[in-house]
């Protein structure tokens, strides 16, 4: 803050600076010319013409603020005052930076007027031809003034161009920097709700019937803690592989991920869980990785909030697609309310009462919906006529500008 206007003033006193040094030596010829011819120094070559210049050269001080009024000023003025005449260049040449001809045109011409008035100030005798000599001398070191003033007025549009890129170029990356580790953070966030949500789910459920019945025989408790130990260790193994893609080298391919060969699979682990679940599928060809990935995803969401939501009801997945036409996956639950419980060996959720069922994030939809929308496809969800849920996908198969994108 103290530095600027320090570095204000040395900018002044440099131009007022420079002004003098081009006004004295005009001062001197015309100082000794006169001494020359009327051996006498004119009273006002010794007091008038500085003093005029000091007023021009104090004028220049608010070229900035007044820059058209100032030049226009001091050009008038340098007809009495041959040592203002650098005043009259140093405003003409900061006028030149504006780079406006009408501006620069007039104070220019009003300076060559001038200066061709200020001849008859001092009886000082020119030789015979030299009136062309007097006419060319002010218009061209006006040319020159303006030619600098403009080449000095389109420098600083061009810094100023570049620094106003530059401080665009640095928003953008800003921008770019917190869009990236957005993306990051939701990818980081999807991947760990799609691994954890579904074995923490069913763990939570095995673990509430555990606390909430107590009429449960031995067989059963023992069915119940395998599944819970089960499905913890598979958590375990599953986050340690999610963290070990984030931590690996980015150039090193990840490891296989879950596709759509998977989902029997993963049907059968829910269905040893406690979940009455049904599987069946209708898919000819082989879907691309991210298609299939997403797929099993899809499955798993469903399967995970049918566990939560409606523990003990009928869960019915369905798969349907043809290669270069589209992929179908639906998972259907019907109500808690209608699913028989007889035996506790078809579904442990049977024994889970309705207090024990897991909290609810609300992310696991919109994690699904982000990724779906990645591969161009359409989500539905929504009750159905017998109190149950329907969760819908069709994925376009194949779709490689959008799987070029995820």
């Amino acid at each position: 803050m103290n530095g600027a206007p320090r570095l204000v003033w040395w900018e002044q006193a440099w131009r007022l600076a420079a002004a003098t040094a081009v006004g004295v030596p005009v001062w001197l010829s015309t100082g000794v010319l006169l001494y020359r011819q009327t051996a006498e120094a004119s009273s006002w070559l010794l007091t008038g013409d500085p003093l005029v210049a000091l007023g021009c050269l104090t004028a220049l001080l608010w070229r900035r603020r007044f820059p058209l009024a100032v030049a226009l000023t001091v050009a008038i003025a340098s007809t009495a005052s041959s040592l203002a005449i650098g005043a009259v260049l140093v405003a003409l040449c900061s006028l030149s930076t504006r780079r406006r001809p009408v501006e620069i045109g007039v104070v220019g011409l009003a300076y060559v007027i001038a200066s061709q008035f200020a001849v008859g100030l001092y009886p000082v005798e020119s030789p015979p031809g030299s009136q062309w000599a007097l006419l060319t001398f002010p218009a061209l070191t006006a040319g020159i003034a303006a030619a600098v003033g403009t080449a000095i007025g389109a420098r600083r549009v061009e810094v100023r161009s570049l620094r106003d890129r530059a401080e665009i170029a640095e928003r953008e990356q800003t921008a770019r920097a917190a869009q990236a580790r957005a993306r990051e953070r939701n990818r980081i966030a999807r991947e760990m709700h799609d691994v954890l949500a579904h074995r923490i789910s069913l763990v939570a459920m095995q673990a509430g019937a555990l606390d909430h019945r107590g009429d449960l025989t031995a067989e059963e408790n023992r069915v119940l803690i395998r599944g819970i130990a089960d499905g913890s260790q598979q958590a375990l193994e599953e986050l340690r592989d999610v963290l070990g893609v984030l931590r690996a080298d980015p150039d090193r391919p990840e490891p296989p991920q879950p596709s759509l060969d998977r989902i029997p699979t993963l049907a059968a682990e829910a269905r040893a869980s406690g979940l009455d679940v049904a599987l069946t599928s209708a898919v000819t060809g082989e879907p691309s990785d991210v298609v299939g990935r997403t797929c099993y995803r899809i499955v798993q969401e469903g399967l995970t909030n049918a566990a939560k939501h409606a523990p003990g009801a009928h869960v019915h997945i369905t798969l349907e697609g043809t290669a270069g036409d589209g992929l179908d996956v639906s998972v259907r639950n019907s109500s808690a309310a209608t699913t028989s419980s007889s035996t506790a060996s078809s579904t442990t959720a049977s024994y889970a009462p309705k207090n024990a069922r897991p909290p609810e994030s609300g992310f696991g939809l919109l994690g699904l919906a982000e990724r779906i929308g990645l591969t161009g496809g359409q989500l539905d969800h929504h009750p159905t006529s017998d109190n149950g849920y329907v969760l819908s996908v069709h994925l376009p198969w194949p779709d490689p500008v959008h799987e070029k994108g995820v």
